[in-house]
């Protein structure tokens, strides 16, 4: 948590300014210095509003509006020097979108790291509550199963005028629908390569890993031209699946692969050379998927 030290407001279009060369989250003073940006613009309670009723009033001819706004998130800056701001709305389990969509289209429940950094402050509404957990990432492999240690740290809400810090992979936490709808603005940090740090999901009963969260776009494109069936698609992912350092990665391209088999002995010949790949992750999917094989 990080005190609030601000009595003034500040626009959006100060506050954009303000964070255009973004922070560091591993040097104080930059983070300080751009909570303090976030708390401002929280202090502006109307900001918001009037932001979309002026979207409203355009009834969306700005393309770049429309592609900036969705459902529950509103992006607010373009990305610059390294961070962007955007908007969450939460909405209560009273309300008509939560009944007719259900807790896990807003991830109600489900509990996650982060592969970035992110300054949140609660701005409307009550907040959502979450359970906040520790974990060590360096200690993941990240196979589904894999035992993790969580540490609890606390269960809070995210009320009005609140600042956290979310640090990348250590982190965990598990959001539940607010009492009524809440919004919270964020203060998104981005670096180069961070696609390729996995995100995990988390059964926090068994304190066990559930799986990779954040597939990218190269795994999909890789598995739709391993799928088509071109000889060099299928090289690409043999080598891959051996020497890529993203371990989802490879395992994508074993699972590709996999489906193009016509039966179980070339699936298990396939998954025993996946066991051997030099990968911990990937191994142990590897002996799942053998096991699934067995009558």
């Amino acid at each position: 948590m990080i005190a609030n030290t601000q009595d003034g407001a500040a626009t959006l279009e100060e506050t954009v300014e303000a964070v255009a060369q973004g922070f560091d989250p591993q040097d104080e003073t930059s983070l300080l210095d751009a909570a303090a940006s976030l708390e401002r613009l929280g202090n502006n309670r109307n900001f918001l509003g009037d932001l979309l009723i002026a979207q409203l009033r355009e009834a969306y001819r700005d393309t770049l509006a429309e592609a900036a706004y969705g459902p529950q998130v509103i992006v607010l800056s373009a990305p610059s020097g390294g961070s962007f701001l955007r908007a969450n709305i939460w909405p209560g389990e009273g309300e008509s979108c939560f009944r007719a969509s259900g807790a896990g289209s807003f991830d109600y429940g489900t509990a996650h790291d982060h592969n970035f950094d992110f300054l949140t402050m609660g701005y409307f509404g009550p907040g959502y509550r979450s359970e906040y957990f520790e974990i060590d990432y360096r200690e993941i492999a990240g196979w589904r199963g894999e035992r993790a240690a969580l540490r609890f740290v606390e269960s809070s809400t995210l009320h009005e005028g609140r600042l956290l810090h979310y640090r990348a992979h250590r982190d965990v936490h598990a959001q539940y629908p607010p009492e009524t709808t809440s919004v919270s603005l964020n203060l998104m940090h981005m670096h180069a390569g961070q696609g390729w740090y996995d995100q995990y999901g988390f059964d926090l009963q068994r304190h066990r890993v559930t799986g990779v969260l954040n597939p990218g776009a190269s795994e999909t494109f890789l598995r739709c031209a391993v799928a088509l069936g071109g000889d060099e698609a299928l090289d690409l992912a043999q080598q891959f699946g051996r020497h890529h350092p993203s371990g989802r990665m490879r395992l994508a391209c074993f699972e590709a692969r996999a489906a193009r088999m016509a039966d179980d002995n070339h699936r298990d010949a396939l998954w025993r050379e996946a066991e051997a790949a030099g990968n911990l992750m990937v191994a142990q999917e590897a002996r799942q998927q053998r096991a699934a094989l067995e009558p």
